[in-house]
């Protein structure tokens, strides 16, 4: 068949409805008036891809549509023509002539040549983009998958394969009119008129497949070569050979191996083969994915380079935000994974779904260094999206953990060598309603040496399907546009865009610092977040229904009437309901009793229930601090309550990642005080403003002793820790040492006291708390390591007591000056 398909009418005919016995297609726009047409000018199609099902689906499109046909004739000026549409692919044929292979259409030529001649003609150009089987929600089969589309131009073959497999779910969209006239309104020269339009075309397609497939990232091993050939990388090989004195050839072939050892190796239909496995895999094992805010994102899709970072809470992450991503019609992120997960089969299978890998540390490698960092550069500057964990590690307690700055650094730094497009920060909350490795997470909390992963433990893991998971949560928080921070950060970075300047590593901490923040604004409660925030705060982690219920109704009041911030996702069930799935899920289990029905916790449960605590302790922080001050105190001026309040927020702040200045304290508390004013947990005299709690006989009094329970252990793990630097003294100890003595005091009170809380003696939050005081110049550090404090050590240890139970207090005391550890 001729490349220009000259058929005579019934032949198109008969071939089109023969085609549309089988296709089924989407077009966008959906109204042809959204197109922005000029009905007084004419119209000319442009088709990327050289194929008869393209200009097929393009005539009987345009016909549904209302819009001018191709096949009829154009006159622009002094053409005429008898059709109105050009293919933009120039011909592969091995026969074809170097005319037909490197010429531009006779048709562009034509029209280009027309307009230049006459001043007064013009063309509306309409570039239509024919996507087959770009819908990721309807493919149902991995065959479907491996024939989807790419950027690599299909054969005759191909072309029919792909018709048959996606004919059911072709995307049609036509594209904005050009006006011809206007493009080259000030262009005499036909060549010069000719490229411009050819590279606006190409460009238009280009990125109308890029939004829809992904970047065109060339094959691996020339993604490689360019690595090789990076200035850096390059001053790295020389340095390498000159330092280990070995040949520059084999400092080449070490690059190389890094770079490979590196490199992903995406491969679309590999993409599409994961999503079809993981939407069996979720039905089997979760109720189902809530997504929220994804138009966020979309937003932000065209033209701008995107970043995302999810909490890290379990190893599904890496499946389920691409998973959620792809679904949503946007390319899936290239996802930084750790070495330990390149492993048989595993490896090969994530790298050709967009996964690269990175060693755990760069230390002693610098040639690693410069490969992994150009190999990021070469990512961000080409547009892909990429993802990665910003707590580094999955958190074992189910808060958010210190961010590492580690890629970020990294990325902020590659954008600052050049900023070729707008680069965006996306931060991600992602919520489970039961961990796969929640057990595994618990042994590592009470000491037992991680497991590495491996093939059999991967194969192990198909006995969870038979268990139920509830649903997963993806909450998208808001965006962080990098070129708005940096502005904010240190205005003019533009003119001081130095990567190793001074003021960059600042920047970067205060990034990761307020990703952390982003992403817990943007937590999701579900209901088993709910029961464990009312069923641990209890004596013996049991309860009357009701009155559980009751307690539970508090917490949903709260984030209605105070939210935390506009991005947290509540929980539409009700008490009841909430009881009743936390059940189901085996996590508690209830009593029938005469009196009225109990639900405890079931004894294997409770641990892994504190995880899914922790996940939104953040956001009951403050009205739970409040209570905890009036259940303690019973009456608080304002004035007091607001003294005390900003100052052990000021630490929470930092431990818990929570939103906001400390400027904006003082409405976030005027809304919680409100909210259990309503509630009857308080009272509040109007003309003083004093607070007051219940009287201590009544229901309403015991509620707000447990919602001060909430962050109890919180407070703490803060006294434990002014009780070990008192009983040492200033310059008696160091941070290393305070830390672990710290843990190991927690460790045997919780042994003592809690009920199997090993997440109360986690080492990282020690190391957090220790970090919070000196940054808040309680503590000081001097270049042996030695702690300094002085007087003003007093005001945390003031404001404990006012939270904290005498016999708590005197319990830490009393174990504090049991223990003696050893410097370090």
């Amino acid at each position: 068949m001729s490349p220009s398909f000259d058929l005579s009418g019934w032949t198109l005919a008969l071939l089109r409805r023969l085609l549309y016995a089988w296709v089924r297609t989407t077009v966008l726009p959906e109204q042809a008036g959204e197109l922005g047409r000029d009905s007084r000018r004419p119209v000319c199609y442009v088709l990327d891809g050289r194929h008869l099902t393209n200009l097929l689906v393009l005539l009987q499109e345009a016909r549904r549509a209302g819009l001018p046909r191709p096949r009829a004739a154009l006159a622009v000026g002094g053409l005429r023509t008898q059709r109105a549409f050009f293919f933009l692919e120039r011909a592969r044929r091995i026969a074809a002539t170097a005319r037909e292979r490197y010429g531009h259409s006779p048709l562009m030529v034509d029209l280009v040549r027309a307009v230049i001649a006459d001043t007064s003609a013009d063309v509306q150009i309409v570039p239509v983009t024919i996507l087959w089987g770009r819908a990721p929600d309807k493919q149902d089969s991995i065959l479907k998958a491996l024939f989807a589309e790419t950027w690599r131009a299909p054969g005759r073959l191909r072309q029919i394969i792909a018709v048959l497999l996606h004919g059911r779910q072709a995307l049609v969209r036509f594209g904005a009119p050009l006006s011809l006239r206007e493009l080259l309104e000030e262009e005499s020269d036909e060549a010069r008129a000719l490229r411009k339009l050819s590279r606006l075309l190409r460009v238009h397609f280009r990125r109308q497949r890029e939004v829809a497939i992904g970047p065109d990232l060339s094959h691996r091993n020339t993604q490689v070569d360019i690595l090789l050939d990076a200035p850096a990388v390059r001053a790295a090989m020389a340095a390498e050979a000159a330092a280990k004195q070995i040949s520059e050839g084999e400092a080449q072939r070490r690059a190389r191996a890094f770079a490979l050892e590196i490199a992903s190796d995406y491969t679309y239909g590999v993409v599409r083969a994961f999503v079809l496995f993981l939407t069996w895999l979720w039905t089997r094992l979760y109720d189902g994915v809530e997504v929220r805010n994804f138009e966020a994102v979309t937003r932000i899709a065209p033209g701008q380079g995107i970043v995302y970072l999810p909490c890290h809470r379990s190893h599904i992450d890496y499946l389920l935000l691409s998973y959620v991503v792809h679904g949503r019609g946007l390319t899936p992120p290239h996802i930084a994974a750790g070495e330990n997960l390149n492993i048989p089969i595993v490896g090969p299978l994530l790298r050709r779904g967009g996964a690269f890998f990175l060693r755990r540390s760069f230390k002693g490698e610098p040639l690693y260094a410069a490969v992994f960092h150009e190999y990021l550069h070469l990512m961000i500057s080409r547009g892909f999206p990429i993802e990665y964990f910003i707590e580094g590690g999955r958190s074992r307690s189910g808060r958010m953990l210190a961010p590492k700055a580690g890629m970020l650094g990294m990325t902020i730094r590659s954008y600052l060598r050049g900023q070729e497009r707008p680069l965006v920060l996306v931060p991600v909350y992602l919520g489970y309603e039961k961990l796969i490795e929640g057990r595994t997470f618990l042994e590592e909390m009470q000491g037992k040496p991680k497991r590495g992963e491996s093939l059999w433990g991967l194969l192990g893991a198909w006995r969870l399907l038979k268990r139920e998971f509830g649903k997963a949560h993806v909450n998208f928080g808001e965006p962080l546009p990098l070129d708005e921070f940096l502005d904010r950060a240190h205005p003019g970075w533009q003119e001081a865009s130095d990567p190793r300047a001074e003021w960059v590593r600042p920047v970067i901490q205060d990034a990761a610092e307020e990703l952390a923040r982003r992403i817990n604004a943007a937590a999701a409660v579900t209901p088993i977040n709910l029961v464990a925030l009312a069923l641990l705060a209890t004596p013996k982690h049991a309860a009357d229904a009701q009155a559980l219920a009751r307690q539970i109704e508090h917490y949903q009041a709260l984030l209605r009437e105070a939210p935390y911030a506009a991005g947290v996702a509540g929980c539409a069930l009700s008490a009841e309901a909430c009881i009743a799935y936390a059940e189901r899920l085996g996590f508690i289990e209830r009593l029938t009793h005469p009196l009225g029905d109990l639900v405890r916790v079931c004894a294997s449960e409770a641990a892994l229930l504190a995880y899914f605590r922790n996940n939104v302790l953040h956001l009951f922080a403050l009205p739970s601090l409040i209570a905890c001050l009036l259940g303690r105190n019973r009456r608080l001026d304002a004035r007091r309550m607001d003294e005390v309040v900003s100052g052990i927020y000021r630490l929470l702040r930092a431990e818990l990642y929570l939103r906001g200045p400390l400027e904006e304290l003082p409405a976030a508390m005027g809304a919680a005080v409100a909210a259990l004013e309503a509630r009857s947990l308080l009272r509040r005299n109007p003309d003083s403003g004093r607070l007051a709690a219940p009287e201590p006989n009544s229901q309403a009094f015991a509620e707000l002793l447990l919602l001060g329970e909430t962050i109890r252990p919180a407070l703490e793990r803060h006294f434990l820790t002014l009780a070990l630097l008192q009983r040492h003294g200033s310059g008696r100890i160091t941070r290393r040492a305070l830390e672990e003595a710290s843990h190991l005091l927690a460790q045997r009170l919780a042994l003592l006291y809690e009920f199997n809380a090993p997440e109360f003696s986690e080492k990282a939050l020690f190391a957090g708390v220790v970090a919070q005081f000196v940054d808040a110049g309680f503590l000081r550090e001097d270049d042996t390591g030695l702690l300094h404090f002085d007087e003003r050590i007093t005001v945390p240890a003031a404001h404990a007591e006012l939270v904290l139970s005498a016999e708590v207090r005197q319990t830490i005391l009393r174990m504090a000056s049991e223990i003696l550890p050893e410097e370090k």
